[in-house]
């Protein structure tokens, strides 16, 4: 039953932690490329399909761990250090994804839907503004303020150390799991 478990563990761990990792990477660049050309629809697109597949595996990487808890069960390893510090790695990564990496994402898919929605408008108007006072054209695409601190440029470098710090835990538990420090497997 063991290996089985094991099986399943690893498995999960590929299918549902590395979709995650890579997407959450890709969505930071994607984001400043979104924001840059807001009439960029693909880039938008890019967007959406990167947090869904995060929010979604993210979901599905709940199996990584209660597959790994059994597994430990199993072995009788439950009280082993590594494995400890492995679960509480585990624990502040999915906080992280949860409390940083997902709501940033949001955020800045909030801050490019709006900036392709006031770039939709400003072609729908002509000039991209209003006339005011003398004639002189004046821009009224400003979505900072209906998104808040998102469009900020800093917010997609924010998100990236967010996410690098999520995959470093990641990987830092990937490493827990093979090297096992104390393990008398030899390995």
């Amino acid at each position: 039953m063991t290996k089985f478990f094991l099986v399943l563990h690893v498995l999960a761990a590929i299918v549902a932690v590395g979709p995650v990792t890579v997407a959450a990477s890709m969505f930071p660049p994607g984001a400043r490329r979104a924001l840059a050309d807001p009439g960029d629809q693909r880039a938008a697109e890019t967007l959406r399909l990167l947090h869904r597949i995060c929010r979604v595996y993210a979901g599905l990487g709940i199996a990584v761990p209660v597959l790994g808890f059994a597994t430990a069960m199993s072995m009788g390893v439950l009280g082993d250090a590594w494995l400890i510090a492995s679960m509480a790695l585990t624990g502040i990564a999915a906080a992280v994804l949860l409390a940083l990496v997902l709501p940033r994402q949001e955020e800045l898919l909030e801050a490019v839907e709006a900036a392709a929605g006031a770039d939709t408008t400003a072609e729908a108007t002509g000039a991209g503004g209003a006339t005011g006072a003398g004639g002189t054209t004046e821009t009224t695409t400003d979505t900072s303020t209906s998104t808040g601190v998102a469009a900020n440029p800093r917010a997609t470098v924010r998100l990236a150390m967010f996410t690098g710090i999520f995959n470093l835990l990641w990987a830092t538990v990937t490493i827990l799991m093979i090297v096992r420090p104390g393990s008398t497997t030899g390995a």
